[in-house]
């Protein structure tokens, strides 16, 4: 583990609490039609693949037990560099599925790896 990580690891795990709060008690339905909700979930979103990133290049070992870690950045790619391609139904899929399995294994890493320092 790099020292970085851990920081890197808390800014990921935030972002994604953030991202299931924004959308606590929302349907799919509503979530669709709430551009603001939308937008707020995104940037979210870039947050937790940017820090996933992060480590991916600086902490391959620590990248490698984050499942899923190369889609988690790919969908972060999107948002940011094909911002006109953004699948609203997928992010939604995302915030179902993927974030809810993500939350837990990031806080395992954490109480691992201990507090930030940096």
């Amino acid at each position: 583990m790099r020292p970085e990580t851990p920081a890197h690891l808390w800014d990921a795990l935030r972002a994604a609490e953030k991202a299931r709060a924004i959308v606590d008690g929302l349907t799919r339905d509503g979530y669709l039609a709430d551009w603001i909700r939308q937008a707020a979930v995104e940037r979210q979103l870039e947050i937790i693949g940017e820090a996933l990133n992060r480590i991916r290049r600086d902490d391959v070992e620590s990248a490698n037990r984050v499942p899923q870690v190369h889609a988690i950045v790919a969908t972060r790619n999107v948002i940011v560099h094909r911002y006109d391609d953004v699948d609203h139904v997928r992010v939604w899929a995302v915030l179902e599925h993927d974030i809810p399995t993500l939350i837990p294994v990031l806080e395992s890493l954490l109480a691992e790896y201990g507090p930030p320092t940096v």
